[in-house]
């Protein structure tokens, strides 16, 4: 063998080896494996405080409706008047629900003064007696409460004197057959006296009730006389020559 000959063969040994050794010193690429995804996790529910608003925007929202629908203190429950002590519980600073609660106060009052002017006393109070509750020491309510007690005086003292029939006020408002027996026996003392009479009663309604029995009670017989308005419903007789 040539020398040129052995240098090829060595150089082509030398290639091999290096080829081989760099094959052998090389590692395996690993195959891809499937990465495992983190597991979803559930949403955290609304806090403590979180639900205690939505509570609060909630009776709000029944309140003010129930407000605009004329609910104010019933149908007990599902009032306005209810809905917000709801949201004073929950938050007893609430100005929302404390200027509903106000507003409620001043309709009442209001009622108040138009049963005044028509003199219905018995609905005055009931009217006041219900804001009281609502809001004790309303300087509102104690106001109209001063000018019940004048109009009362006043009323009394229009009224002339003569002998009283006293209806009783329970009976009188459920239209009960003891009232009704009892205006018809009046109505005959009227007819056979020749009295007028005065009808004292709570509101307009109730006094032309009262003067529709009479006549009923004496058809053909014009039952002479007037209404006034006041607290005691009764019947006031005189004869016939006064007035009243």
């Amino acid at each position: 063998m040539t020398p040129v000959t052995r240098l090829c063969f060595f150089g082509v040994s030398l290639s091999a080896a290096l080829w081989l050794s760099g094959c052998v010193s090389t590692p395996p690429v690993p195959a891809p494996r499937a990465v495992p995804l983190p597991a979803p996790q559930k949403p955290a529910g609304p806090t403590p405080e979180e639900i205690r608003q939505r509570n609060i925007a909630f009776f709000l929202g029944r309140a003010e409706a129930a407000q605009r629908e004329g609910f104010l203190t019933q149908p007990a429950g599902v009032s306005a008047y209810d809905y917000y002590l709801r949201v004073k519980q929950l938050d007893p600073g609430n100005q929302r629900a404390a200027s509903g609660i106000q507003m409620i106060v001043i309709d009442l009052v209001g009622r108040a003064r138009d049963a005044l002017r028509r003199r219905s006393f018995g609905e005055v109070n009931a009217y006041l007696s219900h804001a009281e509750q609502l809001a004790p020491g309303n300087a509102l309510v104690a106001e109209v409460r001063e000018q019940l007690v004048r109009e009362r005086r006043r009323a009394s003292a229009d009224v002339p004197s003569g002998d009283s029939v006293p209806l009783p006020a329970g009976p009188l408002a459920a239209k009960d057959a003891q009232v009704v027996a009892l205006l018809q026996s009046t109505a005959q003392k009227i007819r056979r006296e020749g009295l007028r009479v005065i009808i004292v009663a709570r509101n307009d309604a109730e006094g032309r009730w009262i003067y529709q029995q009479l006549r009923e009670a004496v058809m053909g017989y014009r039952v002479r006389g007037d209404i006034r308005l006041g607290s005691q419903p009764r019947l006031i007789l005189m004869p016939s020559n006064e007035g009243g």
